[in-house]
């Protein structure tokens, strides 16, 4: 089994993103809801995933309504795939007019 964690931060303030609510879906279902931390993450959101396709979602929009920040982009999908028994991270980096993801450590 494969375990997943994530971590936001916002480039535009210079910070971690606290508060993003963050949703794990398998298809349709949703496999895990977390919000990040003060820190940007959410250390733990699946301790044991399956190899398949998955889907991470941010809400973008409450976090930019938390901080008084106008955003472009309201929500962010990021799919993935697990492929082998590792922990995958997922960071997500947010500015007014873009985001990029990559696969962490």
């Amino acid at each position: 089994m494969s375990s997943l964690s994530t971590h936001v931060l916002d480039t535009a303030l210079g910070r971690p993103a606290q508060g993003v609510p963050v949703r794990l879906y398998d298809g349709d279902a949703v496999l895990a809801t977390g919000t990040t931390d003060a820190d940007g993450r959410i250390g733990e959101l699946a301790p044991a995933l399956e190899h398949a396709t998955y889907r991470l979602w941010f809400d973008v929009a409450a976090y930019a309504e938390a901080t008084g920040q106008d955003i472009f982009f309201p929500e962010v999908s990021v799919t993935f795939t697990v492929a082998d028994e590792r922990h995958y991270h997922v960071p997500l980096l947010l500015s007014p007019f873009a985001f990029s993801t990559y696969r962490g450590s």
